[in-house]
């Protein structure tokens, strides 16, 4: 009687000639190759802008995970890659939060640990032209599934998605406009897991397929600009952006605003936009600032949008965006989405202690019920509805793509990053109005109190800016995109992240049925073997 043997899985045969793994490092020197290796993409996001190393920065902690022992280990790998992802990318967030910060990075790092499993289980070696194709599709997958896991508004919400490090190239962002930042996030995390493949495969094939596959990728962007129609042009307004600088004093703050904006007495602007928190006073019980931005829109002509940030009649601080004309407050909007730690503290009976050691919100703010356009008019008193939505919420893009939908023809922001002036973060806030611009088809402007101030068309192309160590006014001419006009993401939401969840969800079955059947045919194995041994006997 013969005997048989297991099945060899792939994930436990032998590597081919040429394809001897190396000696494998100390597991914790690996890891803490994979935390520095997590800092590698964060060069490519403002303010360092190396844009280009996006599509080959995932490639060191890729080939961390992708040479680990076993699928645990590179799930551990994956988990201090994305610890030293968040840890760069957010540093400038230490003196809001101190030691959260960490803590942070290792929750959010956990879940790269996906990453790292699958790319342990489609690309270690022997590596086959069908597990090339199939990591192509679920690497990228899974890594689009994480940044929306993160981005979920209970854990934080987005920010340092992998396709912001494309804001400044139109033909890339076209992308945004079919399937908004996860699709660029998609394409790039695809490009990496090709070079991957690429440079560690042995075989023709796979190689091939790979190369192939980055090269189509990264051409679907230009492509796609080259042949999409523009959106539609309707006419233009001039837009001031006013930027008063560091002012700690509230009500100088709030009387620089105002010089600037008497200056513009005479030009031809449509709609003045001050920064998030340009005002300290509830201008429905404060009259004599109220009568101040009164007379402001009356001798300019253009309706301003000021920034409120303000305790309310019902004893709660509130910001707000509130929309003046010469008649007094037209409408407002109330923040929904407010910053973890910066203005509030979740879970505060348990984490209010890290407002003793940082700058973290000593009070809750109270957050909006629920977005809406502001009903704004052109100096002409033609519409022009607009999307007004205040500092964190241009990261969100569900958020512009809502304002698009109700008819906003311009999408303004609010912002005021004084505590962070000398870091990354105010050109990483700025990069987000473009991604929200070319997802929308519509305009943006971002108006900062200390900085960046800046406008950008329907592609997500900069139009002005005035940076950090500016003060003043920015006016610009927008150019308008016809009402109505809508782009397939503002068609289809998020159907790509949606679709990266159902794969993730597919691979992940697909992985534990192996694993059960790989089981199951060596435990028959051994059955046999202990029959066949007491036959014998």
């Amino acid at each position: 009687m013969s005997r048989r043997s297991a099945p060899t899985s792939p994930a436990l045969s032998t590597p081919a000639a040429g394809e001897r793994e190396p000696h494998p490092p100390h597991p914790y020197r690996a890891r803490i190759g994979a935390l520095a290796a997590g800092a590698v993409p964060v060069l490519a996001f403002p303010a360092p802008g190396q844009a280009w190393l996006a599509w080959v920065a995932l490639v060191p902690g890729l080939l961390l995970m992708q040479r680990a022992p076993s699928g645990r280990e590179a799930a551990v790998r994956g988990w201090w890659f994305g610890a030293g992802f968040i840890l760069t990318a957010m540093y400038w967030l230490v003196p809001s939060i101190g030691p959260g910060l960490p803590v942070l990075a290792v929750l959010f790092g956990a879940l790269q640990g996906a990453v790292g499993y699958a790319v342990h289980r489609l690309l270690h070696p022997r590596l086959t032209a069908r597990r090339a194709v199939l990591a192509l599709a679920v690497v990228p997958a899974v890594w689009v599934t994480t940044e929306y896991a993160r981005s979920w508004p209970a854990l934080g919400g987005p920010w340092a998605l992998l396709g912001a490090t494309q804001w400044q190239h139109p033909a890339v962002l076209a992308l945004a406009s079919a399937g908004g930042i996860w699709l660029v996030s998609a394409a790039v995390a695809a490009v990496n897991t090709g070079v991957l493949i690429a440079l560690t495969a042995v075989h023709w094939r796979p190689r091939a397929v790979a190369a192939g596959a980055a090269v189509l990728v990264l051409a679907s962007g230009p492509l796609l600009f080259a042949l999409r129609e523009a959106p539609a042009g309707d006419g233009a307004v001039s837009v001031a952006l006013v930027q008063p600088g560091i002012v700690e004093d509230p009500q100088a703050r709030f009387d620089a605003s105002a010089r600037i904006t008497a200056g513009l007495v005479g030009q031809p602007v449509d709609l003045i936009v001050w920064g998030e928190s340009s005002s300290t006073a509830d201008l429905d019980r404060d009259p004599a600032a109220l009568d101040a931005l009164r007379g402001l829109a009356a001798t300019t002509g253009a309706q301003v949008i000021a920034g409120e940030d303000a305790r309310k009649a019902d004893g709660r601080i509130s910001k707000d965006a509130v929309l003046v004309s010469p008649g007094g407050v037209v409408d407002r909007y109330r923040k929904i989405r407010l910053v973890p730690f910066g203005e509030y503290i979740p879970l505060r009976p348990v984490l209010g202690w890290i407002a003793g050691v940082s700058r973290a919100a000593g009070e809750n703010r109270a957050p909006g019920t629920a977005f809406h356009v502001l009903p704004a008019t052109d100096r002409t008193g033609a519409p022009l509805p607009v999307g007004a939505l205040i500092c964190f919420e241009s990261a969100f893009p569900d958020m512009a793509r809502t304002a698009a939908r109700d008819g906003a023809r311009v999408l303004v922001y609010q912002s005021s990053t004084s505590t962070f002036q000398r870091t990354w973060a105010p050109e990483q806030h700025v990069s987000l109005a473009a991604i929200r611009a070319a997802e929308t088809g519509r305009p943006a402007v971002q108006a900062s109190l200390t900085g960046v101030s800046a406008a950008f068309d329907a592609q997500g192309r900069e139009l002005a800016r005035l940076g950090t160590d500016g003060t003043g006014v920015l006016t610009v001419r927008l150019p308008l995109t016809a009402p109505g006009t809508v782009t397939w993401y503002d068609r289809i939401g998020d159907v790509v992240p949606l679709g990266a969840l159902l794969v993730t969800a597919g691979a992940a079955m697909a992985a534990v049925t192996a694993r059960t059947g790989r089981r199951a045919r060596v435990g028959r194995v051994a059955g046999r073997a202990g029959r066949w041994g007491r036959t014998r006997q």
